[in-house]
């Protein structure tokens, strides 16, 4: 299965994300330098099924509004999507369109993100901020209705004080850093035995693999997966039958290092391909 891929460049991380709108350009251009994928696929970029959300990102309600129609369409017609990001704020509109999907198609919709913060931060001085962060737009998913018992957080390994009481109040379930080290096999055989049966989205924040394989983001964490074994997990999820889209967000070229986490893009959408 070709999975639909687009491009979604969108930013609202308060000034602090920009130039994460230039990493779906980035991330294809250097797919180009990969000839196959680990399973011995060939990858061919010109047979891509591609496309590419516009976006203004001076107009928020214009770019959420733009990102939730354009993924309600693509839910209802691909059977599989991978979104290239932007910076995390646009998974709350993509996510939003998946959780609408599935009540219309009477399916149960479940969530597994991979990122190194919760991204659960209640907003100064407005808590339901009518256009969601890369910060806070998980909490405001959950506070839009998505099932929090359908939700798998992976890797947080900085959060907040305020994230952390967020997170035990709606009883959200997460894996840390040392249990996916104590048992990476286990991991995934949990993640899958999570998600069976059911209409499955993976939201992955380029910051869960640690800094010396992925600089080139905005808030670079110490102490994560390395990339060889986020590209086992990642093989592992896409085995998955019930998955139906990916998202990969906060790849900010300009803040990269030798191509380093560009060219990590690259590959992590290679084995999704």
């Amino acid at each position: 299965m070709i999975p639909f891929i687009v491009k979604v460049p969108g930013i609202n991380g308060l000034g602090k994300t920009k130039g994460c709108e230039k990493a779906g350009n980035a991330v294809l251009k250097s797919l180009n330098e990969i000839y196959s994928n680990e399973e011995g696929k060939q990858i061919n970029t010109k047979l891509l099924d591609l496309e590419e959300i516009h976006l203004d990102n001076s107009d928020l309600e214009m770019t959420n509004d733009l990102i939730y129609k354009n993924a309600a369409k693509i839910f209802s017609s691909k059977p599989r999507a991978i979104f290239l990001g932007g910076d995390h704020s646009i998974t709350y509109s993509l996510t939003r369109a998946f959780l609408d999907h599935c009540k219309d198609e009477s399916r149960k919709p479940y969530l597994i993100i991979f990122d190194a913060h919760p991204d659960c931060m209640e907003a100064p001085g407005s808590p339901n901020r009518v256009f969601p962060t890369h910060e806070d737009w998980l909490r405001s998913l959950i506070e839009s209705g998505f099932p929090v018992s359908n939700i798998l957080l992976i890797a947080a390994r900085n959060s907040d004080e305020s994230e952390i009481s967020f997170l035990k109040k709606n009883k959200i379930k997460s894996i840390s850093m040392n249990q996916l080290l104590e048992d990476l096999e286990g991991v995934c055989d949990a993640i899958t035995e999570f998600s069976s049966g059911n209409e499955l989205y993976v939201s992955i924040d380029i910051d869960v693999i640690d800094p010396a394989f992925a600089p080139g983001t905005g808030y670079i964490e110490p102490g994560g997966l390395t990339s060889r074994e986020f590209i086992y997990i990642l093989q592992r999820i896409n085995r998955i039958k019930c998955l139906r889209a990916v998202d990969l967000v906060e790849i900010n070229p300009t803040k990269d290092k030798e191509n380093l986490t560009v060219r990590l893009g690259a590959k992590i959408l290679s084995e999704l391909i």
